[in-house]
């Protein structure tokens, strides 16, 4: 149920207090990299190193043989099955080399991505020979060694991550380069700096999957802008403020979501899984029934959670500004773990978000008047639209392709995704009575959807995710654990 409409004496006229950096603030080499920012947004607030310093040559050199195939074509370490023990033979421990770069933030998030590919790759390399040759996964390496262990645990601690592969911290938002620096962010200037499979060709499917990410986070800083201004204008009690910063969100959700449209095109469905396998966690895995020993760092084994863009900041901002409440589930743990695997800054700043946004009672700032309600409930509509998608993406990229159980980052690959979706659709069928369709009429702007067509789309898919859910549990001998309504 909604809330009961909140009284004057409930407004907190105190604006956000969160710094949010923009395009004339000052940043140095010990700013964190993954600071928000109206201009960046959740990208890096300056475009990544992709080079590291003289003394880790020796990490360059194996990243650049690694690739299934090289930057030049000719076959790398990965397609023989060759990494794991030319790691063994070559790599010496370079950790003392970390603290000599820790007062440069950019430099030690590149070591972090850099090593956190090697990891990832050497733990993976087993898993990957059988995939070609058309068997399961069966068990990764379970040990990890010193010369890899010990630098990863020491560059992850001081860049604030955890050590394994992270979506922006390392396999996405920190593995770019661009072609030609005066062009920036444009899409045909982006270029992998490491990949698994055939990434470092631009046009290949794993790179497309990585360019498509950033190109949606690029226009991150109108959401994050927009965000900030209809929070302010929820505290404030300042209706116009409101509204000025819902249009900008909604902008800002609508080329997001059209940049995600491209992933069919940039990123082929039967090319994503034969890189998928260098991207899975720990957590929940089969290939690791019992975690993975660090060694030199600790003989008890530790686990981490896979590559997931689940792990993304913008979705999550939009839950936390307009009150999406998820069911209580076991599902939605999984989601509440997942926070711990953003870069610090972002984490603070979604949390900063959900609790001014509950003090604002955003929700039921928008519900009170009938043009807002229309905002709200269109920002709704886009974030349905967001996860829809990505629903279609599991299906087409994965399900049709795979039958193991859980998904890079660990959780249930077919009841994960549709537990926030169904959240979402449940809450527009609240919103509706509360609009009245007035603001904005499709007569007066061509693509805009009337609520009437929203709301039909909404229930059909209700409808529809049910059915897919208990089609593809029953298929992979599961009852769906997804709440529906």
């Amino acid at each position: 149920m909604l809330s009961p409409r909140r009284s004057d004496g409930d407004i907190n006229h105190k604006e956000f207090p969160f710094l949010v950096l923009d395009a004339n603030s000052i940043i140095s080499t010990s700013t964190p990299p993954f600071t928000v920012s109206t201009h960046r947004g959740f990208l890096p607030i300056s475009d990544p190193p992709f080079t590291l310093p003289p003394p880790f040559a020796p990490l360059e050199s194996l990243l650049c043989r690694m690739p299934i195939v090289t930057i030049d074509g000719t076959p790398g370490l990965l397609s023989s099955g060759k990494l794991g023990e030319t790691v063994e033979n070559e790599l010496p421990d370079l950790s003392g080399e970390v603290e000599k770069f820790k007062g440069d933030a950019g430099i030690m998030n590149a070591i972090y991505r850099d090593y956190s590919f090697l990891l990832s790759a050497y733990l993976l390399e087993p898993c990957h020979q059988r995939f070609v040759r058309g068997e399961g996964y069966g068990l990764g390496r379970q040990r990890l060694p010193v010369v890899i262990a010990k630098p990863m645990v020491k560059v992850a601690e001081i860049a604030g991550f955890k050590p394994f592969m992270e979506y922006a911290g390392s396999y996405a938002l920190y593995n770019y380069r661009l072609e030609d620096p005066s062009f920036g962010l444009a899409y045909s200037n982006l270029r992998l700096v490491r990949a698994f499979e055939q990434g470092l060709n631009p046009s290949s499917s794993e790179a497309g999957f990585v360019f498509v990410h950033i190109a949606m986070v690029s226009h991150s800083g109108l959401l994050i802008s927009g965000a900030v201004e209809a929070l302010n204008g929820a505290l404030t009690s300042n209706r116009i403020r409101f509204d000025t910063g819902m249009e900008d969100l909604l902008t800002a959700l609508k080329k997001i979501n059209q940049v995600m449209d491209t992933m069919w095109n940039k990123s082929k469905p039967n090319g994503y899984n034969t890189f998928r396998t260098f991207i899975f966690g720990i957590t929940s895995q089969s290939m690791f029934p019992n975690g993975v020993v660090y060694e030199g760092v600790s003989e008890e084994p530790m686990s981490f959670r896979g590559e997931s863009g689940a792990n993304d900041s913008m979705i999550p901002l939009c839950d936390n500004l307009l009150q999406i409440k998820m069911p209580d589930t076991p599902l939605t743990e999984i989601l509440q773990d997942f926070r711990q695997y953003r870069p610090g800054n972002h984490r603070e700043f979604l949390q900063a978000v959900k609790d001014h946004s509950e003090k604002a009672s955003v929700r039921q700032f928008a519900l009170e008047y009938p043009t807002s309600a229309e905002l709200y409930l269109r920002a709704l509509d886009y974030v349905r639209e967001f996860r829809w998608r990505h629903w279609c993406f599991t299906r087409e990229y994965i399900l049709k392709f795979s039958k193991h159980p859980t998904a890079t980052g660990g959780s249930p690959i077919v009841t994960w995704l549709p537990n926030q979706l169904q959240a979402v659709l449940a809450l527009m069928v609240q919103v509706e009575p509360y609009c009245s369709n007035a603001s904005v009429s499709a007569s007066d702007s061509p693509g805009v959807k009337d609520i009437q067509e929203i709301m039909d789309l909404v229930r059909s898919q209700q409808v529809t995710l049910t059915k897919e859910v208990a089609k593809y549990s029953a298929e992979r001998g599961g009852a769906p654990s997804v709440r529906t309504s």
